[in-house]
């Protein structure tokens, strides 16, 4: 019934809503968000349409993009998640794409440059690169790679199990709960005979 102190999940459970559900309940979120591995890439970087390469004025509330040109805010939206959690977007637009130069590899868009932000996903994002550009962070993600990720493959691949036949929540985690006890048992089964052939030798 509590809620662990520091949460590591891969990059599937990276959205806003998640990221705010951890923010809420004060548990540290060691959650990468789906672009966290191409955002390290040479290309990633040197896209100059993706806004994260941009500079944002957060005096004047615009984004500066790759050519020097400021797109300034127009207006705000929301939409709701199917659990009813609230994102923000604001929509910036530049002024004036016509004669750039760099029009063509920043949007295929015939009129002016327009992206649509939100600063609450943008702020979590942050925070999990700098947590996970720590020592600690780092090697909290690793292990979560070695321990869990070698269970999903034996039950997943080795065992042939890819998806869940029960419907409703009671019995997803009844099933959950018949999958870990033939795993664990078949551990067991391995160590017992292992040390029966050691006490053979």
């Amino acid at each position: 019934g509590k809620l662990p102190g520091t949460l590591i999940a891969d990059a599937g459970y990276g959205g806003e809503e998640n990221y705010a559900y951890l923010e809420e309940k004060q548990v540290e979120a060691l959650v990468k968000y789906s672009t966290y591995h191409r955002e390290k890439s040479k290309a990633w970087k040197a896209d100059i349409s993706k806004v994260d390469n941009w500079t944002y004025n957060e005096t004047e509330d615009t984004w500066t993009c790759a050519a020097g040109k400021p797109l300034a805010f127009r207006y705000e939206s929301k939409e709701k998640t199917e659990s009813g959690y609230e994102i923000r977007h604001r929509h910036y637009r530049s002024a004036s794409c016509e004669g750039c130069p760099l029009k063509p590899s920043c949007t295929k868009a015939a009129g002016n440059r327009e992206v649509k932000v939100s600063h609450a996903y943008m702020r979590f994002k942050k925070q999990v690169r700098e947590k996970l550009k720590n020592e600690e962070g780092y090697a909290l993600m690793v292990r979560r790679m070695v321990e869990p990720e070698s269970v999903f493959g034996q039950i997943k691949n080795n065992r042939g199990f890819k998806r869940f036949l029960l419907r409703g929540l009671p019995k997803v985690s009844l099933e959950v709960g018949w999958l870990s006890l033939a795993h664990n048992l078949l551990k067991v089964a391995a160590v017992d005979e292992k040390r029966k052939k050691v006490g053979q030798k």
